[in-house]
């Protein structure tokens, strides 16, 4: 018997349990590849916490981000931060694919490869968090990308532009500046910490081009990611520096670029 795409989504996506859902989710997607998956885009979607039972959440700003690596500690927080981002990465994939309805097949095609290689990078970091005895959900996180989520959950649109297009780019501005900041640290996890950042740079840059690519299909033609930042002011769209080789990769114009570095950073 055929699983039923939505149904079977929800149910992957609300799981509390951090192994069972990650193991669920590679039986569903390859259910999904292997042409085993039913839609019915009658079904109606729900919205609840998502987020793993044992991250302890605290406002953004009492969230110290170490400056440099040079004790076990403050790297852990480092990967500890970066990891979360990329749970969350996980749940707004997922949440995408499962949210919106009577699209083309390639659209939950592509966010649920995005939602595997989230998954991916997300052990990669927890692994190195575990070689340095640490685990995800020892340091305290913020829920800006649950927020982002629920705020944008009606339009598709304002989902791809702002989380996909939006907060997804901010991280390609990040990657290099957090590479450097590992490259400061004379742990031996060292090597295998720029390969991760590598690996999720490369991705990124795919996750984002997808982004671009359904946010131009879905928004008004008269639309420009401006305005989208301009209306979503309680995110910042873009980091102090941008990376405008990768932005680029992903679909950005040169010109657009300008105005965004002009908005946030003049």
């Amino acid at each position: 018997m055929k699983k039923e795409f939505f149904n079977t989504l929800e149910k992957i996506l609300y799981n509390q349990n951090l192994n069972q859902k990650i193991n669920d989710f590679y039986n569903f997607y390859d259910d999904f590849k292997s042409k085993k998956i039913i839609f019915d885009h009658s079904n109606i979607s729900v919205l609840k916490e998502c987020n793993y039972e044992k991250v302890k959440f605290i406002h953004p700003t009492r969230i110290r981000r170490p400056k440099f690596t040079k004790n076990i500690k403050s790297l852990a927080q480092i990967i500890h931060s970066i990891a979360h981002i990329e749970f969350s990465a996980i749940n707004l994939a997922l949440d995408s694919a499962y949210r919106f309805k009577n699209l083309p097949l390639n659209f939950y095609q592509d966010w649920l490869e995005v939602a595997d290689e989230e998954i991916k990078h997300f052990q990669f970091l927890n692994q190195a968090l575990e070689q340095l005895g640490y685990k995800y959900g020892d340091f305290f996180v913020h829920d800006n990308l649950d927020l982002a989520l629920k705020l944008t959950k009606d339009s598709l649109a304002s989902r791809m532009g702002v989380v996909h297009r939006g907060l997804e780019a901010k991280g390609l501005d990040a990657n290099p500046f957090v590479l450097k900041k590992i490259q400061t640290s004379d742990n031996e996890i060292k090597s295998f910490l720029e390969e991760i950042l590598h690996i999720i740079l490369k991705d990124e840059i795919t996750h984002v081009s997808k982004g671009d690519f359904w946010w131009k299909f879905s928004k008004d033609k008269k639309e420009n990611f401006l305005s989208l930042c301009k209306e979503f002011k309680t995110f910042s769209l873009a980091g102090k520096q941008l990376n405008f080789e990768a932005r680029i990769q992903a679909g950005f114009d040169p010109l657009e670029l300008q105005e965004i570095d002009k908005f946030y950073n003049n």
